[in-house]
């Protein structure tokens, strides 16, 4: 068993992917892409969607919803996001759904939340955020990782890519201000 991580899909969403200029000429061909490159879960893995997982407001996006839903593999992990509506958690069979949720992969320790946080439980000792929400606005910072799709190629991320960012990354002012961390003036 696997796990791998995505956020912001926001299946049958035309509106995002023409707002993120996502490059879909359609957004059946933005479903089917995200579909395709979901093909590396296998069917006893763990895929967490750490929100935003479809466009529902009509019974055209329900009903995608649901197809993108049983299209994707492996055991799905809703964290809420803030498109992610009520019916959507209990329309559809979730493995679990959380607000922010924190899991152990061997030695290491995810914190999950569809928001970026400026601190979370355990980032002093390693623990690494994941998150969605600001879709190409924010690749993350040391210890957190946007794992957006569109961040990743519309692809989901393994634990090691996460972590592997997680120490590429720069260095977050306000989170070293919130753990108290001495930062030097610009």
């Amino acid at each position: 068993m696997a796990h791998f991580f995505t956020a912001d899909t926001h299946f049958a969403d035309d509106p995002v992917r023409r707002f993120f200029d996502r490059p879909f000429a359609s957004v059946e061909a933005m479903d089917a892409a995200m579909i395709a490159r979901a093909g590396v879960v296998g069917p006893d893995d763990d895929l967490w969607i750490i929100g935003d997982f479809a466009a529902c407001e009509s019974d055209a996006g329900r009903m995608a919803a649901q197809a993108g839903f049983a299209a994707l593999p492996g055991r799905k992990h809703l964290v809420r996001g803030n498109h992610d509506p009520d019916w959507l958690v209990r329309a559809l069979p979730w493995a679990s759904v959380h607000d922010l949720v924190e899991i152990g992969i061997g030695e290491r320790r995810f914190v999950l939340c569809h928001y970026p946080l400026v601190t979370w439980n355990g980032a002093r000792a390693g623990a690494i955020q994941l998150f969605g929400h600001v879709h190409t606005r924010w690749r993350g910072a040391e210890g957190q990782v946007n794992v957006g799709v569109d961040q990743w190629d519309f692809a989901p991320v393994t634990p090691d890519q996460a972590e592997l960012e997680a120490l590429m990354l720069p260095p977050s002012r306000l989170h070293q201000m919130a753990e108290g961390v001495e930062t030097v003036a610009e």
